[in-house]
């Protein structure tokens, strides 16, 4: 048995023992691959908790609903008003911590309602490599991460979900729309629709990879390098369309996508 078949073994074992879960499900890969994983282990006794908020676009909220209902898992899916958080809209670098501690407070609520035990989510080990203050949260909950407590690694599920089947094996990472905005800059729903808006029309338009980052008023897209090419050919009509959005100027970051980009001058932010 390989490396990663003992993992996915462990992790059915682990499941096991927990008895019965509520899923945070945002059907990405990560999550989907815990869910199936824990549905395949425990049957009724594992559900999907899905929030649906501003921050979260509707073309993963539609993923998620589709995917549970074509493995017949149910899904419980919670309205959560991270507007109403305290501190979110100011932004402050630690933001993805009130805003998971409301969160996952509320999946808590859910899967108790429900006669659930315990509440799992996806991160990785390749999670702790980046700033991630929204894992305080979840420690401090008690929300189980069994993906990084054993050790699994991104390129490691993508691979087990793909020889699973799951749609989503190699389907590009996510990170909440507010995640585009600058530390200490407003949050806003004007804002967050803006960016789904213009990241949807990338995707549209045959991007995979799509972040756009918001500067004022200044859209800042990050691609993969292989697609600026494609870029040149779409250039004014995603100008066009970004223009219409309400963005004064649309901008490429010639260094391409990467994860975290917003991070980079987290340790000068007060």
């Amino acid at each position: 048995m390989n490396e990663s078949a003992a993992k996915k073994q462990a992790l059915e074992n682990y499941l096991r023992e927990l008895g019965s879960v509520a899923v945070a499900f945002s059907s990405g890969v990560d999550s989907a691959f815990l869910l199936l994983t824990a549905h395949q282990v425990l049957g009724d006794k594992a559900i999907a908790v899905t929030a649906s908020s501003a921050s979260f676009p509707e073309r993963e909220l539609s993923e998620a609903k589709a995917f549970c209902e074509k493995n017949g898992i149910r899904q419980i899916v919670i309205d959560h008003d991270e507007m109403q958080v305290e501190g979110f809209r100011r932004n402050p670098k630690d933001r993805c911590y009130h805003c998971k501690n409301a969160l996952f407070a509320k999946i808590k609520s859910a899967a108790s309602e429900n006669g659930i035990s315990y509440v799992c989510e996806g991160s990785n080990k390749d999670d702790e490599g980046d700033y991630r203050p929204g894992l305080r949260a979840v420690a401090e909950l008690g929300i189980k991460s069994p993906l990084r407590e054993l050790g699994f690694t991104k390129a490691e599920i993508r691979d087990l979900s793909h020889k699973m089947g799951l749609p989503m094996w190699d389907k590009p990472s996510f990170a909440c729309l507010a995640s585009r905005v600058p530390y200490g800059e407003e949050i806003n729903e004007k804002k967050l629709s803006m960016i789904e808006r213009a990241e949807q029309k990338l995707f549209d338009l045959g991007f995979t990879q799509v972040r756009v980052r918001l500067h004022g008023d200044i859209a800042r897209i990050e691609i993969k390098p292989e697609q600026f090419p494609l870029m040149l050919e779409s250039a004014s009509q995603v100008s066009e369309y970004f223009s219409q959005l309400g963005f004064s100027y649309t901008a490429l970051d010639l260094g391409g996508y990467k994860m975290g980009n917003m991070n980079k001058k987290i340790n000068s932010i007060k």
